[in-house]
């Protein structure tokens, strides 16, 4: 998540992975630009230079449903991180503007999962996508019933997107 680190992964031909878990997603292509030059100026096959990003979210059928059962979840987490951290309190407005199509957390119907992982290709052009969908004790039957939207909607509809 720092310049000499993207640096060094390129430098080396290593693929990089990017966390990206707050904040606004487009910030970090600077990063990935500063890996994929770092890897040319190497030697290295700009084909192999592999980017992941990983992410947070959650998926439900409904995108409100979606919020409404990640929030209290996210609160929790993101409260106790923040007051360790001297970050400050974490509010339903935060969280909202984390989902919106310009935040960096994934929570919402398929459709928009699909449309954010879209989007964020066409900033950093990466060849992975991991989405945690586990932040804090969601019930385990909301986790297993976003799993089973990730694998048989989101991928599907994203590989065939970029062919």
């Amino acid at each position: 998540g720092n310049p000499p680190s993207a640096v060094r992964a390129g430098t080396l031909g290593l693929p990089m992975a990017l966390a990206i878990i707050g904040g606004e997603p487009a910030r970090f292509a600077p990063l990935i630009e500063l890996y994929r030059e770092a890897g040319r100026r190497a030697g290295h096959d700009p084909a192999t230079l592999s980017v992941g990003i990983n992410s947070h979210g959650f998926i439900a059928a409904d995108s409100q449903d979606a919020a409404d059962t990640a929030f209290p979840y996210y609160a929790d987490v993101m409260g106790r991180l923040g007051r360790e951290r001297g970050w400050p309190a974490y509010t339903r407005p935060r969280f909202e503007a984390s989902r919106s199509p310009r935040g960096a957390d994934f929570i919402g119907s398929p459709q928009q999962v699909i449309d954010k992982i879209l989007a964020q290709h066409e900033i950093f052009r990466h060849d992975r996508f991991l989405l945690q969908l586990s932040l804090g004790t969601m019930p385990h039957d909301r986790i297993m019933r976003a799993i089973e939207l990730y694998g048989t909607v989101v991928a599907p509809a994203v590989r065939k997107a970029l062919g």
